[in-house]
Parts: structure tokens; sequence; C-alpha cells
């Protein structure tokens, strides 16, 4: 490894506050009575069920229509890709075949202002029925419905939705937002030829969701290639939520709310409150810990520690855009816990191996570059078996749009969905915390710690633990071959 500059260490310290200070406090903009965030915090976590309470709703198929056990096998499926849309993972799903009712329980945070349950269970319920066909709205004879224009293809043809957007024309602040569509191969060619038919006479293609009008467009070409745009008057939000119920699927039949209430945490913001109490504490043992028995690589271990928190949290309250929040238990605090005393293991073993080496007479230098280099295949094997053994909790009791379900859908497919949300949140923080562990125990700390070793008063082996008999010879060593500094 090359030699580290100076200045490192205090580049990468610096780094590592100001990431855990915004990650634990967010960046939040006020407008008038409303606080809304730029970038989310601890405190814009959701907490799961077991922690905060939630909604507790039964639906049930319309009083005229008898769901067999099938249909409701599909309802349920549909349900539970709309609680992954909206970011819920820690939630509970059953079926009551013999009374027709689906009975949903998520959590809810009142602070959160993106989050509405009743609006959540109104979006669960809806049908979502979407459907292309030719002609303007309205263009049917009296007393006719939207159903009697042509059909062309349904939300079955539709592969996957995406919201976007672009700049309105001749305008340089003005967006234009959409939802690009991918249809499968089942609407490829009826779109193609409908298009194509279109086209001749500059026809319309009216798109439906649930029997409302959403947009119009004209048809100028053939699409051939599969793809196609619904576009109209949205918002950045209403498309975002076309998308999500468009991906969700449509029901086999119309939901219909036969219960609605808020239920009670089963252990409540205090068992919350007092195992992240217990958490700082022994965090403040382990540091003295560390600090006591390692000394400087001690101290780098500790702000190591504290990065390798920050950004667990910030892996679970949606910190960036692109990732979405988690829902976060009881179980997934024990997860970062447990992921910080891998993290304190791994330094250990790196803090022992620098000390082994000076004690066989090698330079602060040499030890500290030989002692990462020996630690790094224990610690390796070490927390590898451990995110392997995080993936599989994921996969056993994650949902089934998640990639470790994905993953490891051949090994768990006879025993069906789980709903044990709890569960994948220890998993998901626990493989998170272990992954990061090597970002900021191994790749930071040895950059902060040959950093800190260029400086002449860093070089002193009494400041790595070593024997008092092998601090003179270290010394004298690191004298001859270094020089003052």
């Amino acid at each position: 490894m090359k030699r580290v500059s100076k200045p490192v260490f205090f580049v990468v310290l610096l780094l590592i506050l100001a990431f855990t200070g915004i990650v634990f406090f967010g960046i939040h903009t006020q407008y008038g009575d409303f606080t809304y965030p730029v970038i989310r915090g601890v405190g814009d976590i959701r907490w799961g069920i077991d922690i905060r309470g939630g909604v507790d709703v039964s639906f049930t198929s319309p009083e005229d229509y008898d769901a067999t056990d099938t249909e409701l096998d599909a309802a349920k499926s549909i349900v539970e890709t709309r609680l992954v849309a909206n970011n819920i993972t820690d939630y509970e799903l059953y079926v009551d075949y013999g009374n027709d009712k689906i009975i949903v329980r998520f959590p809810w945070q009142a602070e959160d202002e993106d989050f509405d349950p009743e609006e959540a269970v109104k979006e669960l319920g809806e049908t979502a029925l979407l459907t292309f066909r030719e002609g303007q709205d309205g263009a049917w004879e009296e007393g006719g419905t939207y159903e009697d224009l042509p059909l062309i293809i349904s939300g079955s043809d539709v592969e996957s939705a995406t919201p976007q957007y672009a700049l309105k024309n001749g305008s340089t602040n003005e967006y234009e937002y959409m939802v690009a569509l991918k249809l499968k191969d089942s609407g490829k060619q009826k779109f193609a030829e409908a298009t194509e038919k279109l086209a001749k006479n500059k026809g319309y293609i009216s798109t439906y969701m649930d029997g409302e009008v959403i947009s119009v467009a004209t048809v100028n070409e053939k699409i051939e290639n599969g793809e196609a745009v619904i576009s109209g008057s949205f918002t950045a939000e209403e498309v975002q939520d076309l998308a999500n119920k468009i991906n969700g699927g449509a029901l086999p039949f119309k939901l219909e709310t036969a219960s609605f209430s808020t239920i009670s945490p089963t252990l409540g913001t205090g068992a919350r409150d007092a195992m992240a109490l217990a958490g700082l504490i022994a965090f403040a043992l382990i540091a003295v810990f560390m600090i006591s028995f390692y000394r400087l690589p001690g101290v780098v271990a500790v702000i190591g520690l504290i990065g390798q928190v920050a950004g667990t949290f910030c892996a679970i309250s949606g910190f960036f855009p692109f990732a979405s929040s988690l829902t976060l238990t009881i179980p997934g605090i024990a997860g970062i816990i447990l992921a910080v005393g891998m993290g304190v293991d791994a330094n250990v073993i790196v803090g022992e191996r620098i000390k082994e080496e000076i004690n066989a007479g090698k330079t602060v230098q040499s030890a500290i570059s030989v002692g990462y280099k020996r630690a790094f295949t224990a610690v390796f094997d070490g927390n590898i078996t451990m995110v392997i053994v995080a993936i599989i909790l994921m996969g056993a009791f994650g949902t089934p749009d998640s990639l470790a379900s994905i993953i490891l859908r051949p090994v768990f497919f006879m025993f069906g969905a789980s709903t044990e949300g709890t569960i994948y949140s220890f998993g998901y923080t626990l493989m998170v915390g272990v992954i990061l562990n090597f970002l900021f125990g191994i790749f930071a700390a040895r950059l902060m710690t040959s950093s800190l070793s260029n400086f002449k008063v860093f070089r002193n082996p009494a400041l790595y633990g070593a024997k008092k008999d092998q601090t003179t010879m270290a010394q004298q060593k690191t004298t001859k071959e270094g020089g003052a500094v």
C-alpha cells in the first residue's frame, strides 16, 4: 500500500463526522407551519408495528360476489405488491377463505407527513383496471359507456410502468410528467396493429383507469417496439401513484373495507428508547475498552464504528433518493447492535495483529501495513458468513419482491410467502452493518491509522499497545529507517 499523506486522517474524520450529523439530523425545509424533509434523518424513520402501532383493516368482496379461493389468493398477492410499493415491509397479511376476507395489519408513523394510513388503505383496495381503447372519451352512442370503445390492450399486457419527466416544449423550467410503459409480448402485436390503423387518420387512443379517462393521445405513427407513454396534466406525485397502481396489477374484484381501526404497539416507544439507551451505553463501554487496550488504533476504531452506525441509519431512513425507506422494528435495532459487535471484533483482530508485528520487531508503519493484511482474511471470513446468514433471513422472512427472496426462491418456494417483517428488518440491518464494517472498519480505519503514523508523535509503539521492552527497540529501528520528521 502506498504511503498515505498526513492530511488524509483529518479529511476522513471530517467526512465521517459531517456524514453522521446529516444522517442523524437530516435536512429539512420549512413552508409555513409544515416541515418537509430534503434529506431524511433518524427522526423520519418509519417504526414498525411493535414500536409505533399501526392500522388493522379487513377487506371483503362485494355482497353480490362470491370470490373463489384462487381469486382471494390473487387479491392477496396484489395487496402484498402494493404494500411493498408503499415501502411497507413490516406487515401481516392473512386470508379468511370462509368469509371472503383479506386481513391486513401494517405500521404507520404519525410524524411522517408523506404517509396517510387511510389513503394507503384506499390504495390497497382500488381495482386499478387499466385499459387502452380506440377513440376519444365520450365517442360512443347515447346510453353507452367507455367499454363500447374497441379495446386495444389491458393492464395485464403491461410489463412495467415507470414515472418520467421532461421539459415542456419551449420551456426552461416547466416539466411535463408522464408514465412510460413497457408492454409484454402479449400486448406488443395488438398495440402495433391498432396504432398502424389509427395513424392513417390521426386517430386517438384513450387510456382508462377504473373507468375514468386519464389521458387521450393522438396517434401519428405505428408503434412497434412495445413502448408507450401515458401523458396528461399530471403532477410528480400523480405519475408515481399511477405507476404504482399499474405495477400493482388489477384486482380480480373490487375490495370493500369491512373494518378499519388503529392498533396499539406490542412493545411501544418505551421499549425502543430503552433499547436505544442500552445501545448508547454499550457503545460508550466499547469505546472505553478499545481505547484502553489498543490506544491509537482503538480511537480510530471508535471513529469507524460511528461511521458504521451512521451508514446503517442512512440505509434505513431513505437518505438517498434512489433508496426506499425501511420499516425499523425492535429486532432491526438488535441487528444494528449485533453488527456493531462484529465491527468491534474486526477492530480487535486488527489491533492484535498490529501489536504482534510491533512486538516481533517491526517498525510502526510496517506493523500497520502487515497487521491489516494479516487481519483481513479473518475479518472477511467472519463477516461474509454473517452476510450469508442475513441474506437467508431476508429471503425466508422478506416480501416476495425483495432481491433476497427472488434469489432464494428455489430454496423456499415450498413454504409460501412470509409476513414476518420484524425478522426481515433484523436481517437487513445486520447485513448493511456488516458490509459497512468493511468500508469503515477496514478501509477508512486503515487510511486514518496509516496517515497518523506519518506524524513522529504517533510513531511511538506504546500508542499501539506494544510491550515496553519492544517499544524501545521499535523506536530505535524507526529512527534508523525513517529518520526524524
